[in-house]
Order: C-alpha cells, then structure tokens, then sequence
C-alpha cells in the first residue's frame, strides 16, 4: 500500500466517524418510544431504567463514546485505585463549585494523561528520528507525558478551588454586612438568606442560594449551613456558620453576631494582605535593585561623564 492510500484510508475512516457521529445527534424524526418515556419516573427503583437513562448520555461522540464506554469505565476505575483520594477529590469539587463528580473527574484526568502520553510518544518519535534524545528517554518519554497530564489536572482542580476560596473569602464582610441589615430591617434569618441570594452575585451568594434550596427541600436551617461550611471548608465562613448556630439555638440577636463577623472578616483580610506583602519583600525588592537602582545611578553619573568627555 503507498502512502496516498494509507493517508487516504486514515481520513476516509476519521471523516466517517465525524459524520457517524453528527448524525447520531440530530433529532429523531419519530416520537419517543414507551421506555423514553417511563424510565425517568422509575429510575429511582429500577437499575434497569438508571442503565437506559445513563447510556444516553455519552459526549463528545455519541457513537465512539458507547463503544469505548466500558473500556474508559474500567481505565477510571484503575486511576482512581492507583491515584486514590477521591474523599479530596469531592472536596476539592466541593470548593470549587463544580457540579461533576469524581467519576467525571477522574475521566477527564484519564484523557489529560493520555494526550500527555500522546505528547510523550510524538516527541521520542521525533527524537528517534533525528537521534537527538538518548534511548533511555525515548522509552520515559510517555510515561512522563501521562504522569504530568494527569498531575496538570489535578493541579488546576486545585488552582480553581483556591481561587473560589479567595473570592468567598472577599465577598464575607459586604455579604455579611448585607445579611445584619436585612435582619435589623426586621426580616428572618431565613428570608435575609433568600434576599442575599436573589439580589446579590458572587459566590457565596450562590452558597446561600443552595441553602435555601435545601432548607426549602426540608433540612433543618442549621444542617444545611454546617453542610456548607463541610463543603466550603473555611476558616472564617465555618466561624460564621458555628457564630450562627450557636446564635440560632441560644436566642442571641443575630444582626449583632453578622456585624461582628463582618468585622473578623475585615481584619483577616488586613492581617493576609500584610502577610502576603511580608512575604514578597524579597521578591519586591528585585525590580528596585536591578531595575531602578540601576536607572538612577546611570542618570546621576551619565550627564558627569558627558561633560567630561566634552571637555576635554
């Protein structure tokens, strides 16, 4: 076979895929079938219609996704048994405000170290055919690609949960603040809850927006803020939150208990803003003594030697 056949094979069978697949997401001409619609109102007591809503679901292709469902089901499986730690990666998820699950998760870390051992393969690939790597890590070379593909997601998992965490973090004192005026205004705790969540944006806005779903769902005010200072995790809020339980069970005025959390909010954002300017005065001072100190010497000394030179 020559190589114009070859290519032309692996296209040809690429492009039937795409199309394969785009015509297996395009609505149905017909009405849906008895199981369509009966299997969502049983799902909750029949594995057998949990299993036919699930196998719907299948992205990016439809087509290739069923046929690789079992094997990418069982691969997830082996990650997360060798990586372990899906209790943090809930948590981690939890912080950062993401509605996917750990399996989720876990998938998509599984198709990050694959093009990372993809990545691997092409560069000893390359390296192979020039001879410009060694054959110790032309054999490395994908696993270190999976290893950092699957680090790489973990990390930016970790990245997004800090940065959600800083902006809750931000927004305590003026959420707060907005909370004790709506109960000096004479509203309930619960209603200053659903006024703060409609009227306002952020993300502890959008906490409390499901805390009030869950207190409309029937859980206990209490139970549905620990739950989310278990999910959030911080510091600051889980005081609030324990300020606020305690406050709830003893009768305490409650616009009293807000304003004074407001105000810790305030002084730990003081106190973190002058630990992190502690922590980079060495880094600050970097521009100051090879960039400005510099400049000012040269301007200093600059216009001295010019007339010196000209003078003599």
């Amino acid at each position: 076979m020559s190589a114009t056949a070859a290519w032309g094979l692996v296209l040809g069978t690429l492009l039937g895929l795409g199309l394969w697949s785009v015509l297996a997401v395009l609505p149905r001409m017909g009405g849906p079938t008895l199981a369509d619609r009966v299997a969502p109102y049983i799902v909750d007591v029949s594995e057998g219609a949990r299993l036919f809503t699930l196998r719907r679901v299948v992205d990016p292709l439809p087509i290739v996704g069923t046929l690789l469902a079992p094997t990418v089901h069982r691969l997830v499986e082996l990650l997360a048994r060798i990586l372990g730690g899906n209790t943090v990666i809930q948590h981690r998820l939890g912080q950062a405000g993401s509605a996917m699950t750990v399996h989720r998760f876990r998938a998509e870390q599984l198709g990050w170290a694959v093009a990372g051992s993809g990545a691997g393969i092409l560069l000893a690939t390359l390296g192979a055919t020039n001879r410009t790597l060694p054959a110790a890590a032309i054999v490395v070379a994908p696993i270190t690609g999976a290893i950092l593909g699957a680090v790489a997601r973990d990390t930016l998992l970790k990245r997004a949960a800090r940065a959600r965490l800083a902006r809750i973090a931000a927004e305590m004192p003026t959420v707060l603040e907005f909370l004790s005026l709506s109960l000096s205004a004479g509203e309930g705790i619960f209603d200053s809850l659903r006024r703060v969540g409609r009227v306002s944006s952020g993300e502890l806005s959008r906490e409390f927006r499901h805390v009030v779903g869950s207190v409309q769902t029937g859980i206990p005010l209490a139970s549905a803020l620990a739950e989310l200072a278990a999910r959030v995790d911080l510091p600051s809020l889980t005081r609030c939150v324990e300020q606020l339980a305690a406050a709830l069970e003893r009768g305490s005025p409650l616009a009293d208990v807000l304003r004074a959390q407001a105000q810790d909010a305030r002084d730990e954002a003081k106190r973190r803003l002058l630990e992190t300017a502690g922590k980079k005065e060495v880094a600050m001072l970097v521009p100051l003594i090879f960039l400005i100190l510099p400049l000012s010497i040269l301007f200093a000394i600059f216009p001295g030697i010019f007339v010196l030179q000209s003078g003599f």
